[in-house]
């Protein structure tokens, strides 16, 4: 077995609960890398997830402190848990349906304020846990459960959303990158303040059975290699080219949030305090 496995995670929940051939448990497993690497415990680390497939291969994994958030508010609770024990480090493992869509208010400000969260966005581009319905990340032109024309909604794009509100590191990586993952991951970890990393993986049963017309695992993440190159294997450009890498890097260039909401508190006490000593 895997020595961070056994090191990190609960063995009851071994192995993912993910389908076959699913880049969650791939993500997960260099998740383990880059928090060993940096060289975080177990006790170190709190994880918090939300709803979907990302949700339910996660939630209990972790062998520390966890929680499970309704869909869309993992980052609402963290900032609770982040504002009671600002010395934790929180990784927050969400889909593209918790980032993207229902949870995007809370990502959005939990961006603004920096708060000292790192965020994981796995991307399986689609509703997949409820029959593979098209999400705002869903490729244009593509075909899902919800969209058998083709997605007529140009894709949204969360990197470039949270890098606008503040967010002080952003980066996008996919399901066959994992060394650049596991760099990228590194980074955000060491950031006091609001990272976000943008991770896409296929989904075979839903959106490969869909969008590419295969449940064949190599096939599908051949297809997330060709867009990440812009060329397919025959030489010819690809439909479209995601740009993957740190977009934007400017970690510990801000407060991060909790600490300035502590200072604050006790500038507030002292103002306090003298008032009351100048009172008798």
């Amino acid at each position: 077995m895997n020595n961070l496995v056994e090191k990190y995670l609960r063995l009851n929940q071994v192995p993912t609960k993910a389908c076959h051939g699913c880049g969650i448990g791939m993500i997960e497993n260099w998740l383990l890398q880059a928090i060993d690497e940096v060289g975080f415990k177990r006790q170190d680390v709190i994880f918090g997830t939300g709803i979907g497939c990302v949700g339910r291969q996660t939630f209990a994994t972790w062998g520390g402190d966890n929680f499970g958030a309704t869909h869309g508010r993992a980052l609402a609770v963290a900032t609770g848990l982040k504002l009671a024990q600002p010395d934790k480090k929180y990784l927050i493992v969400v889909g593209d349906g918790d980032a993207a869509a229902i949870g995007t208010s809370h990502l959005i400000h939990a961006a603004r304020r920096n708060l000292g969260v790192t965020v994981i966005c796995e991307d399986n581009m689609g509703y997949e846990s409820t029959g593979g319905q098209f999400s705002p990340t869903t490729p244009a032109d593509y075909v899902t459960n919800s969209s058998p024309y083709g997605m007529v909604e140009p894709s949204f794009d969360p990197c470039e959303v949270v890098k606008a509100a503040g967010a002080t590191f952003v980066a996008e990586t996919t399901a066959v990158q994992w060394n650049q993952t596991i760099k990228i991951v590194k980074k955000a970890l060491q950031n006091d303040g609001f990272s976000f990393v943008h991770v896409r993986f296929p989904c075979n049963e839903n959106f490969g059975a869909y969008a590419l017309g295969t449940r064949d695992t190599m096939k599908n993440l051949e297809w997330i290699w060709e867009h990440t190159k812009g060329k397919k294997a025959n030489g010819e450009e690809s439909d479209f080219k995601w740009e993957t890498g740190i977009k934007h890097d400017a970690s510990n260039s801000r407060p991060e949030f909790s600490r300035l909401l502590r200072d604050l508190i006790g500038r507030a006490q002292r103002k306090d305090e003298g008032r009351a000593e100048a009172a008798r």
